[in-house]
């Protein structure tokens, strides 16, 4: 990891706490520049040239160049009055990323040195900083009071903890006042966006790295990750450790730090990300030139490992319904494509045959480049790299045999994932028993061996087994209902 002296993001759970994180669990505004110190002045020019010098890139998914993000927003601004505005994008809705929060409840004020060093950049005197969490919504207004009157303005927006918050679209209509679903239109934020006005938008993690590397300068900076992606990235690994590592870390390396393994193989990228095996995440290196090369990319930051002990194809069936439930609801293969590429999944997992699987190639077909945002496309591409990556799990639990394991809900989901339940129709139960066998954690049967109750809670992660159990019930007693 980064040398200890080094002023760096500082994360929660890495080995070396890098900026006081060790000694105090939020940095207000003294500890922070006693751990930073001052953040240096720099011409606009100065920190766009900044930028380019260390190749930043966006690290919310996209990896977009911060610097044309900056020259962007200072060209249209050219022929707009000059109005510009700075968004931080703080949402992070997806499930198995934690980095962006840990900072702005952790570090906040490095995310506003940036923002403010960014707002310098490109003549803006509105920053907004977008969260999703009320925890996170008051450490940053927290920080913001901390920092008391003058300069330019800063507020802080709480919008709806969704999946699609964090698209640009979708930020930026909610920020306006409209609904926070994506537009489904190709509008550049960098021409149009809060308040019709030429907006940069990017990442937490983002503008804290900017706010780093405006400390350290270029040379500094650099002196530590690869020369072709010099600096640190943030990774959430296993849904639960935020760590800083310098780019050209071996992925095993951080896995063992976090006390874990490959396993079955490694999730990059989060739920839009791909698979890894077993051998290519041992081989594999925390940087872009190197993942691209295994068929991944690094995305926002997630690295999920699969244990030995739970079921690859149940897993992400779940998190493939749960994806289907974010659905922003404004096209049809967000609105129909993705619960029928779930449910059809569901249906292989749970002994549906071949014909099973061909229909889940099907639907993932259907669903490509035709939906108002990337959310189709993220979720077929997650589900086409897991039956990538686990063709005999997939097989197998198609044609009947499985794999015997349970879902331990090792992929991480929201806890109120799954709002259905299993329900059984008492003028039809014969009480064979069988729901039982195949869903001993959800049903319990009573002394005359039928079921104890006519309505039970279903897990998320238990759902392909309360499919199955539904299908091979003799009496067709049961059915699964929301």
């Amino acid at each position: 990891m980064s040398e200890p002296t080094r002023p760096g993001l500082g994360c929660v759970g890495a080995p070396r706490l890098l900026t006081g994180l060790d000694r105090a669990p939020r940095l207000d505004r003294e500890a922070h520049l006693a751990a930073h110190g001052p953040l240096p002045r720099h011409h606009p020019d100065e920190l766009v040239d900044l930028a380019a010098d260390i190749d930043l890139r966006g690290r919310g998914g996209a990896g977009f160049p911060f610097a044309r993000k900056l020259r962007a927003v200072n060209q249209s601004a050219r022929g707009r009055d000059g109005q510009t505005a700075v968004v931080v994008n703080g949402s992070e809705g997806e499930p198995s990323c934690l980095k962006d929060k840990a900072l702005l409840l952790h570090a906040p004020h490095l995310v506003l040195d940036g923002a403010l060093l960014a707002a310098a950049a490109v003549g803006a005197e509105d920053v907004v900083v977008a969260v999703t969490r009320p925890d996170v919504e008051r450490s940053v207004r927290d920080a913001v009071a901390e920092r008391g009157p003058g300069g330019r303005r800063v507020r802080v927006a709480l919008l709806p903890e969704r999946f699609v918050t964090g698209e640009g679209t979708s930020m930026i209509n909610g920020l306006n006042g409209g609904p926070t679903l994506p537009s489904g239109q190709r509008v550049r934020t960098s021409e149009r966006g809060l308040g019709g006005v030429p907006t940069l938008l990017s990442n937490t993690e983002t503008y804290a790295q900017l706010a780093v590397a405006a400390r350290l300068g270029a040379a500094g900076y650099r002196s530590v990750g690869l020369p072709a992606e010099p600096g640190t990235v943030l990774l959430t690994v296993a849904g639960s450790t935020v760590v800083e590592t310098p780019t050209g870390t071996s992925l095993a390396y951080v896995l063992e730090l976090c006390g874990t393994r490959p396993g079955q193989g490694v999730l990059v990228g989060g739920y839009h990300g791909r698979w890894l095996d077993p051998g290519s995440a041992l081989g594999a290196e925390v940087s872009r030139q190197s993942l691209a090369s295994f068929g991944a990319v690094l995305g926002a930051g997630a690295v999920l490992p699969l244990p030995e002990d739970t079921c690859p194809a149940g897993e992400v069936a779940r998190v493939t319904r749960w994806m289907a439930k974010e659905s922003a609801g404004q096209c049809g293969p967000c609105v129909r494509g993705l619960p029928a590429l779930a449910d059809v999944l569901e249906e292989a997992v749970g002994g549906g045959g071949r014909a099973a699987l061909d229909a889940v190639e099907a639907r993932m077909r259907g669903v490509l480049r035709r939906g108002a945002c990337s959310h189709p496309d993220g979720t077929s591409a997650f589900v086409a790299s897991a039956l990538a990556a686990f063709p005999d799990e997939f097989r197998d639990h198609a044609l009947g045999s499985g794999c015997g394991r349970r879902v331990l809900g090792a992929l991480p989901l929201p806890r109120d994932e799954s709002p259905e339940r299993l329900v059984v129709d008492w003028t039809l139960c014969k009480g064979h028993g069988l729901c039982v066998d195949i869903l001993p954690d959800v049903v319990r049967l009573d002394a005359d061996g039928y079921p104890a109750q006519a309505s039970m809670p279903v897990p998320g992660r238990l759902r392909p087994k309360a499919l199955r159990a539904v299908r091979r019930c003799p009496a067709l007693a049961l059915r699964i209902q929301e």
